[in-house]
């Protein structure tokens, strides 16, 4: 009986060695990858790019990049919490469940490309918006709701159960138990399906080429809300980072700038990463000192 104890205690060192190994391999060829592309864009860049000029220049699609995953959580976090609440809290088992549940799953397979060609259609085609930042944004909600619905409905359904039931006991009503008691103890959980939704709106080009339009010329003292040079105009084509790569190098023109929008588009994503991280691990402290 000793030796099987210590055959399963050395057996669990070795692959616990193994795992580790692997992930610091991961981390490590994350790093040099992050560090080559952010590393090689800033050297090769010139003060001029960093501009907001119409060609030639980053400042209009890190802009655009922004204010397209602003608006895009706009949508798809409120829906995605809502959506959440009513499959851990409201939602009975049955064909109903079943098919909504189905649903978010096929959303959350789709490939990039069809995601952005299903925005073309309804967007342009049906509703008949043009390539704009909307468009773009709602194409990005789509992605994002399933991520949101399914990191909600886990993290309320991962609580203990005396949350729900200490509040009903004290004569809160449901409602009041999921949006004062619930919604704030697992808000440190549905932030992360908040920041992986994010990333992926930020390097999301396939999404985008159907929908936003290339070229981005702005007008920094015209803020009217219908001009098409006008930065905060919703309804008017925003070429991204990712957009701006992905023409760049198909063009095969200035790799320099190229090089520089994959930097700052690294950085962007690794910068919100870990702010929210951030942010999320102070929230959780926070509520731990209240519980004690």
């Amino acid at each position: 009986m000793d030796f099987r104890i210590k055959r399963a205690k050395m057996v669990d060192q070795f692959m616990t060695i193994v795992f580790y190994g692997i992930a610091l391999f991961f981390f490590l060829l994350l790093v040099g990858f992050a560090g080559k592309v952010i590393v090689g864009g800033l050297l090769g860049a010139k003060p001029e790019m960093f501009g907001f000029t119409r060609s030639g220049s980053i400042g209009n699609q890190v802009f655009n990049t922004i204010y397209l995953v602003f608006i895009s959580l706009l949508v798809s976090v409120p829906v995605g919490v809502l959506a959440g609440i009513y499959l851990a809290m409201y939602a009975k088992p049955g064909l109903v469940t079943r098919f909504l549940r189905t649903c978010i799953e096929t959303l959350s397979s789709l490939p990039s490309i069809v995601v952005g060609l299903f925005g073309y259609l309804i967007f342009l085609v049906v509703l008949g918006l043009s390539k704009s930042l909307l468009a773009g944004a709602l194409s990005i909600s789509i992605l994002s709701l399933p991520l949101i619905t399914t990191t909600t409905e886990d993290a309320i359904k991962g609580l203990p159960a005396g949350y729900y039931q200490g509040s009903m006991g004290l004569g809160a009503t449901k409602w009041q138990t999921i949006f004062h008691v619930l919604l704030p103890a697992c808000l440190s959980r549905i932030m992360t399906g908040v920041i992986l939704a994010a990333g992926r709106g930020f390097g999301e080009a396939a999404v985008l080429l159907y929908t936003t339009g290339s070229g981005s010329d702005l007008r920094w003292n015209n803020f009217s809300f219908t001009s098409p040079t006008s930065p905060i105009n919703v309804l008017r084509p925003a070429e991204t980072l990712s957009i701006q790569i992905w023409n760049l190098q198909t063009n095969g023109q200035d790799r320099a700038l190229a090089n520089l929008s994959s930097a700052v588009l690294m950085i962007l994503v690794l910068a919100f990463s870990i702010g929210a991280n951030v942010w999320s691990r102070h929230i959780s402290k926070k509520q731990a000192g209240l519980e004690k």
